[in-house]
């Protein structure tokens, strides 16, 4: 954080407020016109402030306090933003959880927030009431929409409570909690990372400064958290005509239509919203020359889908891949002109998948690979210089905890001299020679047999150049230390049983011409890979270990 900035990440919203007053601030879609034009309501930045402050001042009257958890279940809308940042205005702590993760994950989850507010819509009440979310626990109910038989008070209601009383940013301190954001549970059962004021306002430092973003710019809020930074970066967020939890099935003809209508200039995508919709733009001959960058994260993005992307675009416009996870983000970051003009050749090659180089004030090791906690740091844990390893990282954007979870933190922080914590990303890749990270999997996800070890994204690159390969997962059947190496294949197109034989010599003729593929013998025909909720874009391969093993026998 700068000097003299208010630890508040809320402040950012009021500066936005006194120096852009009548700018749109957020932007939703309302229905459409007879003529099938769409309707747009808006707040603007004095508007959004001013709704804040409101809210805020409503929440309090019920007993909304500084430092209470408080879960916010709402679509994103103009509502879920003036609440979130009416939330930081309080010094309240938003409990955010993806409700794509499943019933009884959420109640997992709900239970170890323990919160004692839940603002929701209906349904997400209804299923609290029904369930029994954290009942031990909460004791202030609002709902956004319709009232019903779980009681409480209305949003109306406290924005009347709210109304004739000032309010503002609280005071909070950079250490004090933020807010708790849940990670989507692809990787392992979801935990609540801890995020602190001083945490949000460094990464709106770091984001602005590594894409040079500016305040009047238009942002397209395809993922809802990530699109919380736009007012804060003094963005327009146009909440587009989509479901934001099924990124994979975006109707692109929308997302053309909202970059159209307000001429945007940044866009967040997942890889499976960018394969989509640039699949149909570059059918359709259709061009966004409003669009100054593009970032992309969640999964590794393959150089087919952002080549594909940046056909869209103006000679010069980047697709950005920024790397991190809900606990570290970001951590590097790397640029469409140098992936497609250098690295992918290396990544078919089976090197893994190139993530740029650190951020500003982030530092990022390469450890020997373990399954045990570390407690603290030391040099002996380093890796051999570009040897595969787990990514490890410190800096101002690393979450130190997460909530009420002290086996998962234990496994996941290394305490370091003077106080700093570094996180490890449960991802294994290396450093080269120019001082870039390379991707090569997860770490539970390693394939350990007799003959030695398999990454999974160094292997798969190899199949995936395969042109009638979708992806590849590389999964392992068996005992670690002994596994048997199984390559599932997702095709482009549905094939004929007869070419599947044909297909299989092709694909294994493509893991003899590399090392580190000849011992993948066993190749499996799947119609279509399980994905995590949230990008729809990370593989859960556990679940495709199991199918495998089914198959095998």
């Amino acid at each position: 954080m700068s000097p003299g900035v208010s630890a508040n990440i809320a402040s950012a919203l009021l500066s936005m407020a006194e120096s852009r007053p009548h700018a749109l601030a957020v932007v939703c879609p309302k229905g459409r016109d007879r003529s099938g034009r769409v309707r747009y309501t808006h707040l603007t930045f004095r508007q959004l402030d001013e709704e804040t402050d409101r809210i805020a001042a409503g929440l309090a009257a019920i007993g909304v306090t500084r430092g209470m958890r408080t879960v916010l279940m709402v679509e994103p809308s103009l509502e879920f933003f003036a609440l979130t940042f009416a939330l930081f205005k309080r010094g309240a702590v938003p409990v955010l959880i993806d409700p794509g993760m499943g019933i009884k994950n959420l109640g997992r989850c709900l239970a170890e927030a323990e919160p004692e507010a839940f603002i929701g819509v209906p349904k997400a009440h209804l299923a609290r009431l029904v369930l029994g979310w954290a009942r031990s626990t909460l004791r202030i109910l609002v709902t956004v929409g319709r009232q019903g038989p779980w009681g409480g008070v209305g949003l109306g209601q406290i924005r009347r409570l709210g109304e004739s009383v000032a309010h503002g940013v609280g005071p909070t301190d950079p250490d004090e909690t933020a807010a708790i954001l849940f990670t989507s549970g692809s990787t392992g059962p979801p935990k609540g990372a801890v995020y602190t004021h001083g945490i949000f306002s460094t990464q709106v430092e770091i984001l602005r400064d590594t894409y040079g973003i500016e305040p009047g710019e238009v942002d397209l809020a395809t993922f809802p958290l990530f699109a919380l930074f736009a007012p804060a970066l003094g963005m327009t967020a146009i909440i587009p005509d989509m479901d934001a939890t099924r990124p994979a099935r975006v109707n692109p003809a929308k997302i053309f239509e909202a970059i159209n209508d307000f001429g945007v200039t940044n866009l967040f995508g997942s890889p499976a919203l960018l394969d989509r919709v640039g699949r149909v733009g570059v059918a359709q001959g259709v061009k966004l020359p409003s669009i100054r960058r593009v970032l992309s994260a969640g999964a590794p993005v393959r150089a087919a889908v952002i080549e594909q992307f940046t056909k869209l675009l103006r000679p010069g416009v980047e697709v950005f891949t920024p790397y991190g996870a809900t606990e570290a983000l970001p951590v590097a970051s790397v640029g469409s002109e140098e992936i497609l003009g250098e690295t992918r050749h290396l990544t078919d090659a089976g090197a893994g998948v190139c993530l740029g180089r650190p951020v500003e004030a982030t530092q990022v090791f390469i450890i020997k690979i373990s399954d045990d906690v570390i407690d603290d740091w030391s040099e002996a844990l380093l890796a051999p210089k570009g040897e595969v390893g787990e990514i490890v990282v410190r800096g101002p954007v690393v979450t130190r905890a997460y909530f009420n979870r002290p086996e998962a933190t234990a496994l996941s922080k290394i305490a370091a001299p003077g106080g700093s914590i570094l996180h490890r990303m449960g991802d294994l890749g290396y450093l080269d020679d120019r001082g870039r990270l390379w991707f090569c999997g997860r770490k539970t996800q390693r394939v350990e047999t007799a003959n030695g070890v398999l990454y999974t994204i160094p292997c798969e690159a190899v199949f995936n150049t395969h042109p009638a390969v979708a992806r590849t997962a590389l999964v392992g059947v068996g005992p670690r230390g002994s596994a048997r190496p199984v390559l599932c294949v997702e095709l482009k197109h549905k094939h004929a049983k007869a070419d599947h034989d044909r297909l299989v010599r092709e694909i294994l003729a493509l893991g003899e011409t590399r090392p580190h593929t000849r011992t993948i013998r066993d190749i499996l025909f799947h119609p279509s890979f399980p994905v995590d909720i949230r990008h729809n874009a990370k593989i859960f391969r556990e679940k495709l270990a199991i199918w495998a093993a089914g198959r095998l026998g």
